[in-house]
């Protein structure tokens, strides 16, 4: 086999290829949907248009039609965000992109060193939502299939990626989140809740001490991007009797190397 000629008839399927383009509307609603996707807070119409490049009825007509396709929300006062149709768009592309066998690997090899029960959050509004988990084979266990939800207020996952939003979104959220209690430990207060989140900051991790559920604790450690922003989160939980928190807090260690592994895994299958 001749490697050259192999190299040579790609480079011409290449070349023969039309170049996709920029001023298609196609193109021009996604990046739309790109700028406000990035963005930390609500972008007024005047933020995409010098975001994106075009025109300002252009950009008007595009927003209009994607908060009426469900993909953007309008919100009064404060410009354009994610709509829910966009939302569960992201969780699914994050949930079934090529990376999945890997991440599910490199949470089963998580429980098997550890005992317990191990899973991979990220926020979805006012909760958390499962992207992935794996189960001990102990017989005392939390059975939460991925996609289940948890309120983020009373999760260790849940409390670490509400710590790490940027501070107006964090305030924002944490000012309307419903502090619902669940066992005697749930935090109820708003002032107590954020200086649980400021502590959290602080240490770099999270903790349920039998907030959700009376005698289950979790350990939670932050996954990155590039950038070093948290997006998600892996821990560990199990019942208190069988993992006191301090044991599971012994194994810090080990939750940073699977989410360092797990945040990899996004890099590497975004790769060209």
């Amino acid at each position: 086999m001749n490697v050259s000629n192999l190299a040579v008839d790609a480079g011409a399927g290449a070349a023969a290829m039309p170049a996709a383009d920029p001023d298609s509307p196609t193109l021009r609603a996604f990046g739309v949907v790109e700028a406000i996707g990035r963005s930390n807070r609500p972008m007024l119409l005047m933020d995409v248009v010098a975001e994106v490049g075009l025109p300002k009825p252009t950009v008007h007509r595009i927003l209009t039609q994607l908060v009426e396709a469900g993909l953007l929300r309008r919100l009064p006062g404060a410009g354009y965000g994610v709509g829910a149709r966009l939302s569960r768009l992201g969780r699914d592309l994050i949930t079934n992109d090529a990376g999945r066998p890997a991440r599910r690997a490199i949470l089963q090899q998580l429980v098997d060193t550890l005992g317990e029960t191990c899973n991979f959050t990220m926020l979805d509004g006012a909760g958390i939502i499962y992207l992935d988990r794996v189960e001990t084979a102990s017989p005392l266990r939390l059975n939460l299939q991925p996609g289940s939800r948890v309120p983020a207020h009373c999760s260790a996952s849940g409390k670490l990626l509400l710590a790490h939003l940027p501070p107006a979104q964090c305030a924002r959220l944490v000012a309307h989140l419903p502090l619902t209690r669940f066992t005697a430990r749930t935090i109820t207060d708003r002032t107590a809740l954020e200086a649980e989140l400021a502590r959290i900051r602080a240490c770099g991790y999270s903790v349920d001490d039998e907030e959700y559920l009376e005698g289950l604790v979790c350990v939670a450690v932050p996954v990155t991007d590039e950038q070093q922003r948290v997006w998600a989160t892996v821990a560990v939980h199990g019942p208190a009797a069988r993992m006191p928190l301090e044991a599971a807090l012994a194994r810090l260690p080990e939750l940073r190397a699977a989410a360092t592994a797990l945040g990899e895994t996004y890099r590497s299958s975004a790769a060209p």
